[in-house]
């Protein structure tokens, strides 16, 4: 079967501006641009999404995948981004069935920007069954080294989050965008795209932004088994991850980390990670 097909729309990441700093010197920078876009599925307005813009195609793609309203790559016949209007058309081969019961319910998450998921955000979730997969700490040292030497968006703008797919210590894909739930489904959607739609059975899913319920529901439908985040973790992430058994990794900075859930998935190596500082007396 063909993949869909997709154009390559591209719009500028950043937008240059001047600001008055604190010494009250006029200095000039740029900031990361934001633009609306609005999805139509076979004609039918679906969602609009606040996007950089950077691989809108992937993005919708993922987004479709993580709603879990299309169940393969293959119901897609086609994907036309046009930034002169904002608009994403999406043909599918035999329409998307009973698509107004199934997002009649939204809810909108805490992702940057104000995500949103259709229907129940648990539904399904006890089906899922990742596969067996460890991650070690010279692995984990590895990914926030290749985070840190990446050069990205938020090095030279900021306010944008980072999301990355490894397999080992390799990079295979970094996206950024404005919210993080928009970088996954990015990746998600990249996913899809690949010679024989890409398992994550042997992935790290690595963002910059905090695991929350929707963050790890993806990660988990993506067949990602291993998380990890430069910041925290919130209760209902803590629990759906140890409902499914996806271990997740936060905190993880130089050669700090904590890890939340699914201990048995990470192989410990503390010399990797030096003396222990004393405290003061």
């Amino acid at each position: 079967m063909t993949l869909p097909t997709l154009t390559q729309a591209r719009a500028e990441l950043t937008h240059a501006l001047h600001a008055l700093n604190e010494h009250g010197e006029r200095v000039s920078l740029s900031v990361p641009s934001e633009r609306a876009l609005t999805v139509y599925v076979d004609k039918r307005e679906l969602v609009t999404l606040m996007t950089l813009g950077a691989h809108p195609e992937w993005l919708v793609l993922g987004f479709l995948r993580n709603q879990r309203l299309v169940n393969s790559v293959h119901d897609i016949a086609s994907i036309t981004v046009d930034w002169d209007v904002g608009v994403a058309a999406v043909k599918t081969h035999a329409g998307i069935d009973q698509i107004e019961q199934r997002t009649a319910k939204k809810v909108v998450t805490t992702g940057c920007g104000q995500g949103s998921v259709f229907g129940d955000l648990m539904a399904d979730v006890d089906a899922i069954q990742l596969p067996e997969a460890t991650i070690s700490q010279s692995q984990l040292y590895g990914i926030t080294e290749a985070i840190r030497l990446q050069e990205s968006t938020y090095k030279s703008a900021g306010s944008v989050h980072g999301c990355a797919l490894f397999q080992g210590q390799e990079m295979l894909l970094f996206v950024e965008d404005v919210g993080r739930h928009n970088a996954i489904d990015t990746i998600a959607g990249w996913m899809w795209l690949q010679s024989g739609d890409m398992s994550g059975a042997n992935k790290v899913f690595y963002t910059t932004g905090r695991l929350t319920s929707e963050m790890v529901i993806k990660s988990a439908q993506m067949g990602v088994p291993v998380v990890v985040s430069r910041s925290g973790i919130t209760q209902m992430g803590l629990q759906v991850a140890q409902r499914v058994g996806l271990c997740t990794i936060g905190r993880a900075t130089n050669k700090h980390f904590l890890c939340y859930t699914a201990p048995q998935r990470f192989i410990s190596q503390p010399e990797l990670a030096g003396p222990k500082l004393r405290s003061a007396a």
